[in-house]
């Protein structure tokens, strides 16, 4: 026997786009309201027309029951079908349009009813109630079927209940009008679920558009391949609402701006503080590639603004690359300054060959010491008041760059610092920012001179760079530590308006200041305060720690006046 293939279960395929199935749901939304509605209406229309054709037969018995006459013909004739009581009651039926209207005694026997053979005989229905005087309204059945009745004692001139007058309306004929009344109301239903139908239509158009005729599925995909790969690339992404509140951080864009989480939702002003990065994100700033600093890093800034009003920036760290740029840019200057000192060494090694060809032996020998002599003497004016290697290097290799240039870079005199740097590097960074762009201020100029001082107050390094160049006019004093801003050529590895503006960064950092103002003689002064820059000095002779460095300072001071 061949193996009969299973049997498939027929399962209702919804249709995949969101268009069509936001469509389904409305319209079955739409529709279970208007048969809930529908519904709702019909079950007290039927018991308002009931209670309506109640009190309807109620009014007539009334009415029937106060006309005096009634009463004494049911107390001075008998029941017949000829009888003066059965005559008023068929005339008040016919007019009323009621289905039966009886008169009984208060045996329940009829005096009136609309089929003549029951007249005489008792009532169908107990009568108790309304021969106790009270008014009655119900829905029964009886000799004529199904009715809706009114009860109502009948009383002489006396005010004595001598019977009672029972009326009744044909339930069929309530039941019709409530017939009757469906159609009107499936049409009121149906024509609100055609307008409901049509604003459902015009909404899932409206989706349709916006979601650009995606699946759920689709869009379901587009979110976690949108968070992975938000998540995933090494590059801030920053997005922003029309209100300038930050909707979006990716990792990277918090690791860079120094954020967490808490951040969403907040206005970015309040999120970053004042400054050129929170300019450049709000679009206060604009143009593409924006360099801008946050803490100690360097960020290329892009923004795009969306279509609700909001904002998406990209933000990429260049901190490595501009270290990178600038070792790159010293280093060309540096091999500049070794080629022209090859040359000068050639020039050198030539004029020491022609000595000794000519036996100038003495002024050989006197040649060479003046040579090295002057190499010497710069090593040894940095060293001895620069006691921190790697400062004292910088600045040495400063010394041989300037030279190249045609500048002068002197220590100043009263330049004394000692080897208790916390952060040497950052101190580098910034005597070397200063120093290129005085450098740079006062290259090609007539008796160009640069001018450092570095010295310790207690645990203070206090750094000034002094330069004979054309100096900052006042108002571009705050200018020129703004990120971006500059007024030289770009480099070759990218872009200007950094240095500077790291320089105050990492001051501020320390809880220290950079600023710059007219050196005496003209051209510029930079002067840097970095607090709590220096360890504190330890008095070998007593285990003390001497917060002030004066100790130190002396010993300094001392040793440089020996040498």
């Amino acid at each position: 026997m061949s193996p009969t293939a299973p049997a498939r279960r027929l399962r209702p395929h919804l249709p995949r786009r969101m268009f069509s199935q936001v469509l389904l749901m409305q319209l079955a939304i739409a529709a279970g309201v208007a048969v809930l509605a529908t519904g709702l209406f019909l079950a007290p229309l039927s018991a308002q027309l009931d209670d309506q054709a109640m009190r309807r037969a109620l009014a007539i018995a009334q009415t029937t029951a106060a006309q005096p006459q009634i009463a004494e013909d049911l107390r001075s004739t008998r029941p017949t079908a000829g009888g003066p009581v059965q005559r008023e009651a068929e005339r008040i039926r016919r007019a009323s349009g009621a289905e039966y209207v009886v008169v009984m005694n208060m045996d329940g026997v009829r005096w009136s009813h609309t089929d003549r053979t029951q007249i005489g005989k008792v009532v169908s229905t107990d009568p108790s109630r309304a021969l106790a005087g009270r008014d009655v309204m119900e829905i029964d059945s009886g000799t004529l079927g199904r009715s809706a009745r009114g009860k109502v004692p009948l009383r002489d001139s006396a005010g004595t209940v001598v019977g009672a007058v029972s009326v009744g309306i044909e339930y069929d004929s309530v039941r019709a009008r409530l017939i009757h009344a469906i159609p009107g109301l499936f049409a009121y239903a149906g024509g609100a679920l055609a307008v409901g139908a049509l604003a459902a239509y015009l909404i899932s158009r409206r989706v349709q558009r916006q979601t650009r005729d995606l699946a759920f599925s689709d869009i379901s995909a587009l979110l976690a391949e949108r968070e992975a790969m938000l998540h995933g690339i090494r590059e801030g992404v920053v997005a922003l609402d029309r209100g300038g509140r930050v909707r979006l951080l990716n990792d990277e864009a918090q690791r860079l701006l120094g954020l967490g989480t808490e951040a969403i939702g907040r206005p970015l002003d309040d999120a970053l503080g004042p400054g050129r990065t929170t300019d450049v994100l709000a679009g206060r700033v604009t143009g593409t590639d924006l360099l801008t600093v946050r803490g100690q890093r360097v960020l290329l800034a892009n923004r795009m603004p969306t279509d609700d009003g909001g904002a998406v920036a990209t933000l990429r760290d260049r901190t490595e690359l501009e270290q990178l740029g600038r070792e790159l840019d010293s280093t060309r200057g540096l091999i500049d300054a070794l080629r022209a000192q090859d040359h000068e060494h050639a020039n050198r090694m030539h004029t020491l060959l022609g000595l000794l060809e000519l036996e100038m032996y003495d002024d050989a020998v006197e040649f060479v010491g003046e040579v090295v002599g002057d190499h010497r003497a710069t090593a040894e004016q940095v060293t001895e008041k620069i006691h921190d290697p790697l400062l004292a290097a910088l600045l040495v290799g400063k010394a041989t760059v300037a030279a190249e240039r045609g500048v002068a870079l002197w220590i100043a005199d009263g330049t004394l610092l000692p080897d208790r740097l916390i952060d040497p590097r950052g101190l580098v960074t910034v005597v070397g920012n200063l120093v290129d762009n005085a450098l740079d201020a006062v290259a090609g100029t007539p008796h160009a001179r640069v001018e450092v001082e570095l010295r310790a107050e207690g645990r203070t390094a206090v750094l000034r760079i002094r330069d004979t160049g054309p100096g900052v006019p006042a108002d571009r004093r705050e200018l020129v530590f703004t990120e971006g801003w500059s007024t030289k050529e770009p480099p070759a590895h990218g872009k200007r308006g950094i240095g500077l503006a790291m320089v105050r960064r990492l001051a501020e950092r320390q809880g220290g200041s950079a600023r710059v103002t007219e050196a005496a003689g003209g051209g510029a002064e930079f002067a840097v305060v970095l607090p709590e820059a220096l360890a504190a000095d330890i008095d070998k002779s007593t285990g003390t720690v001497d917060t002030t460095g004066t100790a130190d300072t002396k010993g300094i001071a001392d040793t440089g006046e020996k040498s």
